[in-house]
């Protein structure tokens, strides 16, 4: 099944109309006022009919202001929780609710939201449990700094060794998760600021099944990296500590 008959509905071959998946965008923002009008009209062009939340984590400007005007649902957090917290409210919002399927879409504008049917395809074809989308198999639009290629090089040797498959684009957010996946993360499986590399490994040793798609991804349309200045230093002594624990945690994990 393609992702727009997917997410449109459709007939099966006795002419009886199918069951349309429910799908849901969710949308972590901190501080994003200036970037979501954008981002959220992208979203609307390329899955037209889907609904979109947007989980404001504890942002300073009219976040949610401006996501309401734009036509999403709003979850606002009363503190920040970070990246990690914010994408997994939005996994429980979708189990809450009984969404069949989440696509996982950052707020600044860097995932291109056209590449959202292909990503979805496999997820709703019953293909993979969760898709990652990864810039490095389809094309990004913008220079990354050879530290954080380099970066994102390391830990995608190390995600590809453990799980036994390539992983080109361990750091991508871009993501679409079936139900089973995005249950698993509501229930307390998701790290709080930085789920990459370790998310990979821990879903591989948890039996289910990733597949990398080609997307397009794009430079920011407005704020700053999460990975800028020394948080980048912070995030690389994160991830590899993750990444330990999660390998000590694999003969649980696969029982």
């Amino acid at each position: 099944m393609s992702a727009s008959a997917a997410t449109a509905g459709g007939t099966n071959p006795s002419g009886a109309r199918t069951t349309r998946p429910r799908v849901l965008v969710v949308v972590p923002a901190h501080d994003e006022e200036a970037s979501l009008p954008s981002t959220l009209g992208r979203i609307r062009a390329a899955l037209p009919g889907t609904d979109v939340v947007v989980v404001d984590d504890c942002s300073s400007d009219a976040t949610s202001r401006v996501a309401r005007e734009h036509g999403a649902q709003v979850v606002e957090l009363p503190c920040n929780l970070g990246y990690g917290g914010a994408v997994q409210t939005g996994f429980k919002y979708a189990i809450a609710r009984d969404y069949d399927a989440v696509v996982q879409i950052d707020a600044d504008g860097q995932h291109d939201p056209a590449s959202a049917p292909a990503l979805l395809a496999p997820v709703l074809a019953g293909r993979a449990d969760v898709a990652i989308g990864s810039r490095f198999m389809g094309e990004a639009r913008y220079p990354i700094p050879p530290l954080r290629r380099a970066g994102m090089w390391a830990f995608g040797r190390i995600a590809s060794f453990v799980t036994r498959q390539p992983i080109t684009d361990p750091t991508s957010g871009f993501q679409a998760l079936d139900r089973g996946v995005v249950a698993f993360f509501a229930n307390n499986h998701y790290p709080s600021d930085y789920p990459d590399a370790d998310t990979i490994i821990l879903l591989a040793l948890s039996g289910y099944r990733v597949e990398e798609v080609p997307v397009v991804m794009e430079a920011r349309s407005a704020g700053t990296s999460m990975h800028s200045d020394l948080k980048a230093a912070y995030y690389v002594a994160k991830m590899l500590l993750s990444i330990l624990v999660v390998l000590l945690r694999q003969k649980r994990l696969r029982a």
